[in-house]
């Protein structure tokens, strides 16, 4: 039987992120943003990457430019189609909640397979990134329904955008202490303080109403701001940083 060496890509609204995976571990992985991407070339990609890959395999919410530009790239890269994944109304042990299951965003579905098939109990999954998802699952992979709200830095920019007084910056604000840290002594601050609080709110009381109906999720957090959530959060978090890339590399190690 053929080893399988596969490239994994997660490509969400802001950064590209990438792994390789052999025997379904992740032995390496990196991101780029579509910035970079747009300014430097997708060598910026490939230059990192190996090319002695029998698969590839993507998540994609960047819309179908990305998916036929990351096709052709990977094709010259390593002689590979890309397989882009979609929802499904039950897979890999997950059944989603929606009707009409291609209208769930692909990384959440991908996300909750990457946990399920490693916890195997009720989650409750939160990725944050340029949005914020909360997805439950409950102790038989049945998807419970989920919450969508902007990200920590969307919401600041709404702030900016919507409002004749706040100036825009690039500066970024540093993480609030304990205690009375959390309150900014300037608007800069007050701003970023105030987006992480509310992201960390959303997530306590998800966690909350779910222990009131008498379930003891695990909570699961992943996406780009995780590291931000992280150290705020009063409740007990699993951090994976890859979660998307496990979702996929346990699709491919099923299919083949």
């Amino acid at each position: 039987m053929t080893e399988v060496r596969a490239l994994l890509f997660d490509s969400g609204n802001t950064r590209l992120k990438w792994g390789y995976c052999t025997r379904g571990r992740i032995s390496k992985s990196g991101s780029v943003t579509h910035e970079q991407l747009h300014d430097k070339g997708y060598a910026a990609l490939t230059s990192r990457m190996p090319r002695n890959v029998t698969h590839a395999i993507a998540s994609n919410v960047a819309g179908p430019g990305l998916a036929t530009k990351l096709s052709s790239v990977i094709g010259l890269h390593a002689a590979i189609d890309v397989r882009f994944v979609h929802c499904q109304k039950h897979a890999f042990g997950v059944t989603t909640s929606y009707k009409q299951p291609r209208r769930m965003g692909v990384d959440r579905w991908v996300a909750m397979i990457g946990a399920w098939n490693e916890f195997r109990c009720a989650l409750c999954i939160v990725d944050a990134g340029t949005a914020l998802t909360i997805d439950v699952l409950d102790r038989s992979g049945q998807h419970l329904g989920g919450q969508i709200i902007p990200g920590i830095d969307m919401m600041g920019d709404s702030l900016r955008l919507r409002t004749s007084n706040i100036v825009p910056t690039s500066r970024k604000s540093p993480n609030p202490g304990e205690g009375l840290g959390i309150f900014g002594r300037s608007t800069d601050d007050a701003i970023a303080y105030g987006s992480l609080s509310a992201a960390c709110g959303a997530i306590e009381r998800a966690a909350k109403r779910l222990r009131s109906a008498t379930m003891r999720p695990k909570i699961v957090l992943t996406g780009g701001d995780a590291s931000r959530i992280l150290k705020q959060l009063n409740s007990n978090v699993i951090h994976r940083p890859n979660l998307v890339l496990q979702g996929l590399a346990t699709m491919l190690q099923s299919d083949t």
